[in-house]
């Protein structure tokens, strides 16, 4: 049947609840004729309704006697021409890209790809619910020189004894007391959860019996997940409600470069079926042939406004419904790029940060992908926090033992102002790191030099194989005393000089208390013990150490400082630094070109309120000589007591005080 035309009313895309029933707009540039088919309970289809072409691919109607809770997909036929582009299969059921709540979690199957064969056995319905009562949220619970804590839902609370096993897994674990007493003593800023929009597996995985940990294959933008979710939206509002009372900002990690229809051989799940010529990029000269700049099977074309206008109902969402402080975008340059390349005034950049609801959300980018001028470290701007890899690998290499890098330690340590004080910029728009969700664990950068990634059953050929990391003589797990020692030694080395970065920082999950992987540096397919945090083998050691330098640069003016540092001048300024060797002497061009160096003193601040900071990668016990104050410096990390020697592959911090 023909759902009732309302010409009257302007069209919001998606579906919404009216005092009769249901009003549909979709969006499906391409098609000749869309139609809403509703389920029941039980799933099946109960009614489809024709809606009416409004022009501009948009397709319209209201559908009376339907409510919340009703359960529905999207049809959509037009021409098959793959050579073109153009997928319209009407045997498809399709989710609406604007759906808010899914009923259950997708699920791959080969038939999603096949054409012709029905799929409305196989695919979520999407379900019409209000939306909550929308917030209007102050000033995002965060300033840039915080502590993000990087934190996958799933695995961050699978086996904590404290939660309740029900919500073990869940967006509502992240609000039991054992979580937010953690997350305290951390002194995080914010979580940056890792994506909870609805995704599916790879279709590589099923017969491996994997599943996808981390969410990085997303088919909605708006509707989560629901083994995350199960209560739709109201779950995310709760949570963030909670970490907000303890304090902490709640960033979302949004994946808005492809989908989980992967390549031409992928499932037709939602856009592909509504638009695939339109909402996914292809070779200009080949419009069959999908662009793949993100390495998953195809790009979304976030120079058309028909995607665009998606992105920005998504952040939106997420903002008025659940109160979110910022989004990390994953793969952004790929939001910058038309056929032309990438621009940093891009209108979906450009957009977001003018954007009334958004303008002064938190925007974090992780400035890199596959696709031609890929990497853009540095050229987002203001006002764009980006994830700086050299930090990453510059920190791990001074602590490997490459020669030379001592400059490259002092450069990431004074924010990367060879990257970020382009145009005349005085503050770092950096977010420093040293492990993320991607790569090894901070644990397993110690303790393997070379990836073992086995268990996902491609032959250890996926991962990166440049790790910067070291094993301290035998490769992986080891019961010998003086290993265990040394592999300590160096995490608390590595989170210390992390804590000692100028700029904002990132912690991922589990790394304050030693999180392994097993050496599986790609373990996005690892739903099970591999990724999951054991709560009951942590190292309390390694977590004390923590918390005393999160204590330590939550209370010191100078650690989570943004401008750029100059040379100490003996003046009031807080952001002047001297450079010394453990000798107490200024640094010297020799001095910095030295490529066996193992000790560098980073001093901050003006006379009297200084912080020394000292280290040490060499193996050797040092006696090193502070700057000569007219007060006297106060041990302030956890290795000592005040005077005593400083052990080998140690960081260390004084405090000035003048009576």
């Amino acid at each position: 049947m023909a759902a009732i035309i309302d010409a009257a009313q302007p069209f919001k895309l998606g579906a919404e609840i009216t005092a009769t029933g249901a009003r549909f707009v979709v969006q499906a540039p391409g098609a000749t004729t869309v139609s809403v088919c509703l389920f029941d309970q039980a799933d099946t289809e109960t009614s489809r309704h024709s809606l009416q072409a409004s022009g501009d691919g948009l397709f319209t109607g209201l559908v009376e006697g339907v409510s919340a809770g009703q359960r529905y997909g999207l049809r959509a036929e037009g021409p098959w021409a793959p050579e073109n582009g153009d997928r319209f299969d009407p045997s498809k059921l399709l989710v609406d890209p604007y759906a808010t709540r899914l009923d259950r979690p997708f699920s791959y199957d080969q038939r999603l790809a096949s054409f012709g064969e029905d799929t409305a056995s196989l695919v979520p319905k999407a379900m019409l619910e209000q939306p909550l009562p929308p917030l209007n949220p102050g000033k995002p619970v965060f300033s840039p020189g915080g502590l993000i804590y990087e934190l996958p839902v799933r695995a961050f609370t699978m086996l904590h004894p404290d939660i309740p096993e029900t919500d073990r897994g869940t967006l509502k674990a992240l609000a039991h007391p054992a979580i937010l007493d953690h997350l305290v003593s951390l002194n995080v800023s914010a979580v940056e959860l890792l994506p909870i929009a609805a995704w599916i597996d790879e279709r590589h995985l099923l017969p491996l019996g994997l599943s996808n940990a981390w969410g990085y294959n997303p088919v909605t933008m708006l509707a989560l997940d629901p083994r995350l979710a199960p209560g739709g939206i109201a779950d995310l509002r709760f949570a963030v409600e909670a970490l907000h009372q303890a304090g902490i900002g709640v960033f979302l990690d949004v994946v808005y470069n492809h989908t989980g229809e992967s390549d031409n051989h992928g499932p037709t799940l939602s856009l592909r079926g509504l638009g695939n010529a339109t909402y996914y990029r292809h070779e200009r000269d080949d419009p069959g042939n999908l662009v793949n700049d993100t390495g998953c099977g195809n790009t979304l074309a976030c120079d058309r406004p028909e995607m665009q206008t998606l992105v920005m109902s998504a952040l939106r969402h997420f903002v008025t419904q659940a109160g979110i402080d910022g989004f990390r975008f994953d793969l952004a340059p790929i939001m910058g790029r038309s056929q032309d390349g990438f621009s940093s005034d891009a209108e979906l950049l450009q957009t977001i940060v003018d954007d009334p609801v958004l303008h002064d959300r938190v925007m974090i980018a992780e400035p890199w992908d596959i696709g031609p001028g890929g990497y853009q470290l540095g050229n987002f701007g203001p006002p764009w926090l980006e994830w700086n890899d050299s930090a990453r690998d510059d920190i791990r290499r001074f602590w490997r033992g490459d020669p030379g890098m001592t400059g490259a330690l002092a450069t990431r340590l004074s924010g990367s102002s060879d990257i970020f004080s382009r145009n005349g910029a005085r503050k770092t728009r950096s977010i420093n790191f040293v492990a993320a969700h991607d790569g090894f664990p901070l644990g397993d950068l110690v303790m393997f030099e070379s990836k073992h990634n086995e268990a996902n059953g491609e032959n250890n050929r996926d991962g990166h194989d440049a790790n910067h990391s070291w094993n301290n003589g035998v490769e992986g797990p080891s019961n010998d005393p003086a290993i265990k020692a040394a592999r300590e030694a160096d995490a608390r080395a590595l989170i210390a000089t992390l804590f000692a970065t100028r700029g904002t920082i990132m912690l991922t999950a589990g790394d304050e208390f030693g999180h392994s992987q097993g050496g599986n540096n790609n373990a996005y397919a690892q739903d099970n013990p591999i990724t999951w945090r054991d709560w009951s083998g942590l190292s309390h050691g390694r977590l004390a150490f923590t918390q005393a330098w999160s204590e330590l640069r939550a209370n010191s003016d100078l650690l989570d400082r943004l401008t750029f540092l100059s040379d100490a001048d003996g003046s009031a300024d807080p952001d002047q630094v001297a450079w010394l060797a453990g000798d107490g002497l200024a640094m010297t061009p020799a001095a910095w070109e030295d490529t066996t160096r193992t000790v560098l003193m980073m001093v901050l601040g003006a006379p009297g309120s200084r912080m020394a900071i000292l280290f040490n990668r060499g193996s050797s016990v040092i006696d090193p000589t502070l700057p000569t104050t007219s007060g006297h410096w106060v041990r302030e990390s956890p290795e000592g007591e005040a005077g005593a020697k400083i052990s080998g592959r140690s960081v260390n911090a004084w405090r000035e005080t003048v009576t």
